[in-house]
């Protein structure tokens, strides 16, 4: 399939690496598949996004940064903005919102607020490192990111609304 797609042409990354995000996507969704029945049934739900997918990441982002959570808490200002879109979405369907600086902030606010059901929007790496710490004690799904790079980064706002809609919550 690589090979069949140029990917490693389309890419610039050689082959092993390129085997590597195929191999950590599939990981992803077998994760998604094998948690989605517990998460569904979670009853406090929180959704994590990464703060370097806001439109902005300068003064013009209007977030403020709670450090005693560790959290930015958007403030709406840009509504083109995945950050801003994402948090409304989410909120109306009952979640818990963070915008957080880095994945090592998620076990205290995961402990601190005891949710049993997470959804994290990240690279490839920091949900597998997610998912290392998580095992098997709370229901987790992943989002991954289109673009990586520690800013100006992009996921898919449909991916990640049909991960959260569940059973119990029906449309948006």
């Amino acid at each position: 399939m690589i090979e069949r797609f140029k990917l490693s042409e389309l890419t610039g990354m050689d082959l092993s690496e390129v085997l590597q995000v195929v191999e950590d996507l599939v990981d992803i969704q077998i994760k998604n598949l094998a948690y989605r029945e517990r998460f569904e049934k979670s009853r406090r739900k929180a959704l994590f996004l990464p703060h370097c997918a806001r439109k902005y990441i300068d003064s013009r982002c209007r977030a403020e940064f709670d450090p005693e959570v560790p959290t930015y808490i958007c403030r709406r200002c840009s509504p083109d903005c995945q950050v801003n879109q994402a948090s409304r979405m989410a909120e109306e369907l009952g979640y818990d919102v963070y915008i957080v600086p880095g994945g090592s902030c998620i076990p205290k606010i995961i402990k601190k607020n005891n949710y049993d059901g997470v959804v994290g929007v990240a690279c490839g790496e920091e949900i597998k490192l997610a998912y290392n710490y998580l095992s098997d004690q709370i229901a987790a799904q992943a989002v991954p990111l289109i673009k990586n790079g520690c800013s100006n980064t992009v996921f898919s706002l449909e991916s990640l609304y049909k991960i959260l809609q569940t059973q119990k919550s029906d449309g948006y």
